[in-house]
């Protein structure tokens, strides 16, 4: 077990991700599906009080082998966060983002945004766009997640209206001054930047002294 602050991880190989993404990757794709469905749909209310009926006993057969405690596990040191809502592979909400790097420090995704994202009709809410900027920047800042950093402090600038469809992030560290690590990065569609953001990652005083 690997401790961190008031909790532990379980490490486990990366044959064993691979696994349990494999096994837990459709089926949160079928939540995923579902949850569009569900604000798409025209159905009759037969058919809708027969899906609702059929969703709750799905719910109840997957709540009835719930872990009594989540656990927490991690690869080469890097946990795997099941639950994020940007990047994790089991929360149907999670778009999700999938992060690459380049040999010059730039951090990118390129991720599909539908309906469930939608504030104004046809474009992705404000919240949802700080969400993932935050998050991006906050693993550019914490080197794929390998080291603690929180975020102190976050400046969104929305340059004109985002679109719903395909997007793609990127992030780049700016500089470290000590604890802090200052990151800036983007979202863009087709026609180029819709959002940009910059801002300060702190690593936690339990930290400092892990290097």
């Amino acid at each position: 077990m690997v401790e961190s602050a008031d909790f532990s991880f379980e490490e486990i190989s990366a044959d064993e991700l691979n696994r349990l993404q494999a096994l837990y990757g459709p089926l949160t794709d079928a939540v995923r599906r579902v949850v569009q469905a569900g604000i798409r749909t025209g159905a009759d209310e037969q058919t809708i009080r027969e899906a609702q009926a059929s969703i709750e006993a799905v719910a109840e057969k997957l709540e009835a082998s719930a872990d009594a405690d989540v656990v927490r596990m991690a690869v080469d040191g890097r946990p795997v966060v099941w639950g994020n809502p940007v990047t994790g592979f089991r929360n149907a909400i999670a778009p999700p983002l999938i992060m690459h790097t380049e040999p010059d420090g730039l951090w990118w995704s390129e991720f599909e945004v539908g309906e469930p994202y939608q504030g104004p009709p046809g474009w992705v809410h404000g919240g949802v766009l700080a969400l993932v900027l935050d998050q991006v920047l906050g693993e550019v800042a914490s080197e794929g997640l390998s080291k603690p950093m929180f975020t102190g402090t976050i400046t969104m600038r929305y340059l004109r209206g985002t679109p719903l469809g395909r997007l793609r992030a990127e992030a780049a560290i700016e500089r470290i001054d000590g604890y802090k690590t200052f990151v800036s990065g983007h979202i863009s569609d087709s026609d180029g930047k819709t959002v940009e953001a910059e801002g300060i990652w702190i690593k936690p005083a339990w930290a400092r002294g892990a290097g």
